[in-house]
């Protein structure tokens, strides 16, 4: 039997019932960092970008950042000893996290059952009381207290590594 991946409203019911407080805005589907800017008018808090990441041993990463911070993706492969990092496919994006490309979120952990995808919060994101992804879909964005989503993280079965992609920190 195939699995089926949770829906935004799957996601709200589950934010529900870990008594998660959010706000989500319709918009047009956006892309890009560069499509969304014009979203800071709009929506408060950080605006973040999340990347979904493969070693060359198959393991899956998640890592997320405020939207223009700049990923040295050799460096951190280092940093975490997981060797090099590429990008994973939408293929196996859609297998672990159940979202094609351009809605990549931490809220797609949701998905994760088996729990075998890393997970990087950038310590610079995590400086706002209030961040920003998408709800499993580009044509909204939700907002989530910062504690708020490492709980949601962790409920997922996950534990977050919150650390600088700052080199210069």
């Amino acid at each position: 039997m195939e699995e089926t991946h949770a829906s935004p409203d799957d996601l709200f019911a589950r934010l529900a019932e870990l008594d998660i407080a959010v706000e989500t805005h319709d918009h047009e589907p956006v892309y890009t960092v560069e499509e969304s800017r014009h979203l800071h008018e709009t929506i408060a808090g950080g605006h973040c970008k999340s990347l979904f990441l493969r070693t060359k041993k198959g393991e899956a990463w998640l890592v997320v950042c405020e939207e223009d911070t700049p990923v040295d993706l050799k460096a951190l492969g280092q940093r975490l000893g997981a060797g090099r990092f590429s990008f994973g496919s939408p293929e196996r994006l859609m297998e672990r996290l159940g979202v094609v490309p351009g809605s990549v979120t931490p809220f797609a952990l949701l998905n994760d059952h088996d729990a075998v995808v890393n997970v990087v919060l950038d310590q610079r994101m995590m400086r706002h009381e209030r961040l920003n992804y998408h709800p499993l879909v580009n044509h909204r964005t939700t907002t989530i207290a910062r504690d708020d989503l490492v709980r949601f993280i962790e409920a997922c079965g996950h534990r977050p590594r919150i650390l600088s992609l700052d080199a210069d920190e």
